[in-house]
This record gives structure tokens, C-alpha cells and sequence, in this order.
């Protein structure tokens, strides 16, 4: 079992102004080097100017930054499954820490100012399937925390299910023990002027695997970073991610994989679609191979399709290696319209322009989807696409 996340990495070092050209401190090189804390003192008043939030519109979302947030249990609907137990837990428990800990100011208000963790605790070999649902959280400003633990040998799939109203930061941990297989599903299918900024940490066990996916549909500014410890000897994890910007929606992901242990592999891939006037998606992805990594097999890459004019995607690949003795490791990043080809082809065929670009996108996103597992939330996801795709002609 991992121990606690230690809060102490060391924050960036005071210098004289002219050694780094302008701020006076030596930036953090390293991933894995960046300060932490789950408390929320500790980290300095955000400016927007930081590498972690300026992509985003910080001044839209302060009151989760700073000051209290409403912290309590809300209400949650879950399906029943065999083998798996939903229950609301002290932050005394545990496992509160065992995945990671806060990287930024937001996260750390979540953890300071949660009462009770949900915990959701896998057993069992027989793979089952678990759905939880939030809806309605209403517009307050809120923290929460989730525990998943998936014990050793365990299999299931845990689908985290989000609409309505909210306003939200929360942490996520995630802690596979010994050869479990575990799959979280995290949608978000907030409504138009929903906040949520959400970091989920997991820590990955010997000979286990993580399927983690990340869908994002609604809310008005989505941020879901998961950060991602290969621990284990053999750990295996794939990241998918899926994202559909319209008018006005900010949708972030950073994404974040520590190779910590030998033989260990990853898979990245994230996929998104934009279409409106100021529809702005960001994936920043940064994997880490460290000392003990070797024989690390990693890949990642992003792919945004442009629907219209007035959008802007960001897509930040980073890779960093600390050993030679390695299967494999790279990226990839591409950002572009529609191929021409493509729809010309569909057109002789004697298919409208409108249902050729509607094939096209469909195509491109379905990848992601199919890849789920789960096939009734894969045909709701698919309907979920389709009524994305309506024309607005930049509107």
C-alpha cells in the first residue's frame, strides 16, 4: 500500500533578479518537483500569470480560490453492484492522502475545506460496473473529495456522472491495489454556466491497470487534470479523453503520468471537437519517465478538430526521460479543420455537406468512445455527440 503524499517539495528557489532575467526565482524544471501542499494557506494568492492557470479565466472563478467553500455532503444516487460500497467517510480515513496531493490553490482549498470523503471501495474479481451521479449542486461554491480503491485482484468499472447546476473544486483519489483492473469514467454534462475544476490523483499498484477517461460536454469553464503514479512493477494505465467546445465553453485537461517504477506503460490519447464563437479548448500533457522507470513503454497525443471560425485550441505535449533504459516514449499533437478530401468524397456519394461533416466529426470522436467498455454509457455518449453537432455557423 503507498504511504501519504508528503507536502515538503521544495518551492522555487530565491536568487538574485538578473540570474533568471526578470522574476527573481529559478522556475521548476521537474514535474515532479512542483510544490505541494493540502493546505490551502500555503499557496500564494493566483494572479492568472501562473504556467498552471493561464490558459484559464481565473477572475471568473475567485470565490474557489480563496475563501470558504460549502464543504458537506450532498446528495448522490448510485446504482447497485456486487462487491462495491458507497459511503461517506471521515477525513480521518486512511486512504485520504494515499494517491497524491494538491499542486495548486484551488485543489488545496477543495481539501482544506471538504467535512467527508465519498468512498467508493471495489471488491471482488468479478468485473461489475457502478454508476454515481451528482446533479444540482446548485451555484454556492463547493469542495468536495472522492475515495476509489480498488482492492488487489478487484475489477470493475466506476462511472462519475455530472449535470446541473455547480460550482465546484474537488480532489479525486484513486488507489489500485495488487493486479486490480479498475475503470473511471468521469462525465461532465454540467449546465451552461457550470463551474469545475477537478484533479484526480491515482496511484497504481504492481501488475494493475487504470483506464481513466475523461468526457467533457457542458458547464461553462471544465478543468479535470488527472495525475497519474505508475508505482507498481508492471502498472499499466490508458488515458482517453473526449471534449466538445461550443460558444463561450472554456474545456481544460492537464494531464499528468509518473513512470516511478520499472516495466511500467502508458497510453495518452485525447480527442476534441470546437465549434462557436470564443470556444477554447487546452490539453497540456506531461509524462515523466524517472531513475526508476526502466524498461518504461509510454506514448501520448492529442487531436483537436476545428468546426468554425472564432476558436482556439492549445495543445502542450511535454515529455521528460531520466533513464536510457527504455521500451519506448513519445508525442504527438495536431490541431486542424476538416479535410477536404474527406467531404468531397462523402458529397459524390451524394451526401449533403451538412451530414458529410456530421459523419466526419462523429468519425473522429467515436474512437474514444468505443473504447469505454461500458456499452449503454457508450450509446448515450454517442446521442450526446450527435446533438453537439448541430451547425452555428460561429454563433
Amino acid at each position: 500500500m503507498p504511504t501519504a503524499a508528503t507536502t515538503e517539495p521544495a518551492k522555487p528557489v530565491k536568487v538574485s533578479k538578473h540570474a533568471d532575467g526578470r522574476f527573481g526565482y529559478v522556475p521548476v524544471q521537474t514535474r515532479s518537483a512542483r510544490f505541494k501542499s493540502t493546505n490551502v494557506a500555503d499557496f500564494e494568492t493566483v494572479t492568472g500569470r501562473e504556467a498552471v492557470w493561464k490558459y484559464l479565466p481565473v477572475a471568473k472563478f475567485t470565490d474557489l480560490l480563496a475563501g470558504d467553500l460549502d464543504g458537506s455532503p450532498y446528495e448522490i444516487e448510485s446504482t447497485d453492484s456486487t462487491d462495491v460500497s458507497v459511503e461517506w467517510v471521515e477525513r480521518s480515513d486512511g486512504r485520504i492522502g494515499l494517491a497524491g496531493a494538491p499542486e495548486e490553490r484551488a485543489s488545496a482549498n477543495a481539501w482544506t475545506g471538504f467535512e467527508k470523503a465519498l468512498a467508493i471501495t471495489v471488491n471482488g474479481e468479478e468485473a461489475k460496473e457502478i454508476t454515481i451521479t451528482r446533479a444540482a449542486l446548485g451555484y454556492a461554491p463547493r469542495a468536495a473529495h472522492t475515495i476509489i480503491e480498488a482492492r488487489p485482484f478487484s475489477q470493475a468499472t466506476v462511472i462519475l456522472q455530472n449535470s446541473g447546476e455547480a460550482r465546484l473544486t474537488e480532489n479525486v483519489e484513486i488507489i489500485l491495489g495488487e493486479s486490480a483492473n479498475l475503470t473511471v469514467v468521469t462525465v461532465q454534462e454540467w449546465d451552461d454556466e457550470a463551474v469545475h475544476l477537478s484533479n484526480h490523483f491515482a496511484s497504481v499498484g504492481r501488475d494493475a491497470r487504470l483506464k481513466h477517461v475523461v468526457v467533457s460536454l457542458g458547464g461553462r469553464i471544465v478543468r479535470v487534470s488527472p495525475s497519474i503514479r505508475l508505482a507498481g512493477s508492471g502498472s499499466d494505465t490508458d488515458l482517453l479523453g473526449l471534449y466538445f467546445a461550443d460558444a463561450g465553453q472554456h474545456l481544460e485537461q492537464q494531464v499528468y503520468v509518473n513512470h516511478d517504477a520499472p516495466q511500467s506503460r502508458s497510453r495518452v490519447n485525447y480527442k476534441g471537437a470546437l465549434q462557436g464563437k470564443a470556444a477554447h479548448t487546452v490539453w497540456i500533457g506531461d509524462v515523466l519517465i524517472g531513475s526508476k522507470g526502466t524498461g518504461t513503454d509510454s506514448y501520448e497525443q492529442n487531436r483537436n478538430l476545428v468546426l468554425s471560425e472564432g476558436t482556439r485550441a492549445d495543445s502542450v505535449p511535454n515529455l521528460e526521460i531520466e533513464t536510457g533504459d527504455i521500451v519506448g516514449a513519445g508525442h504527438a499533437s495536431a490541431t486542424g479543420r476538416f479535410d477536404d478530401e474527406q467531404l468531397f468524397y462523402l458529397q459524390s456519394r451524394g451526401i449533403s455537406e451538412e451530414e458529410a461533416r456530421r459523419l466526419v466529426v462523429r468519425g473522429f470522436l467515436t474512437e474514444i468512445v468505443q473504447k469505454i467498455g461500458s456499452p449503454e454509457l457508450e450509446a448515450r455518449l454517442l446521442l450526446a455527440i450527435e446533438a453537439e453537432l448541430v451547425i452555428t455557423d460561429g454563433k
